[in-house]
């Protein structure tokens, strides 16, 4: 069980784990990911880590038919500009690897923004914490267990 699942099951949150594997990536990893889950990539939120211009690090969840709007995360924030954290700090915030980042049960938690369009969803599916593992949760969940702020973040 990874740190996400165990937050899962601690805060007593409805979810599904999901394994997948990819083969030929044709497009970008999260589509690979929907593709191989069956998924709309719309239902599939990567997670991202941004530094604001304070020094602050923030999560972003967006589409993986989207990317993260850094301008609007930053409005979202408070802030006055944000880049993509380096793969290092978001790693070492998180506790989890590159490519396998999870809004849940992070080492630290980071103020956490979605796209507007999680509500859309009778359910979602974000990282579970590892490559080749998803869950899939209730958007309603997901933003209560991390007082997520939801606007619009997609370009």
């Amino acid at each position: 069980m990874t740190p996400a699942i165990k937050f899962l099951v601690r805060s007593g949150i409805p979810h599904t784990v999901h394994r997948y594997q990819i083969g030929a990536i044709d497009g970008t990893y999260g589509e690979a990911v929907a593709a191989a889950l069956d998924v709309d990539p719309s239902r599939l939120f990567k997670t991202l880590v941004a530094r604001l211009k304070s020094g602050e690090l923030v999560v972003g969840l967006v589409p993986v038919s989207g990317s993260l709007d850094l301008r609007r995360l930053a409005v979202a924030a408070g802030a006055k500009s944000a880049d993509l954290a380096a793969p290092d700090d978001a790693e070492r915030a998180t506790g989890y690897v590159t490519g396998g980042i999870s809004p849940f049960g992070q080492r630290r938690r980071l103020r956490t923004f979605a796209d507007a369009s999680l509500s859309n969803f009778e359910t979602v599916f974000v990282s579970a914490g590892r490559r080749g593992l998803q869950v899939e949760v209730r958007p309603g969940d997901l933003m209560r267990a991390l007082a997520v702020t939801a606007t619009s973040l997609a370009a």
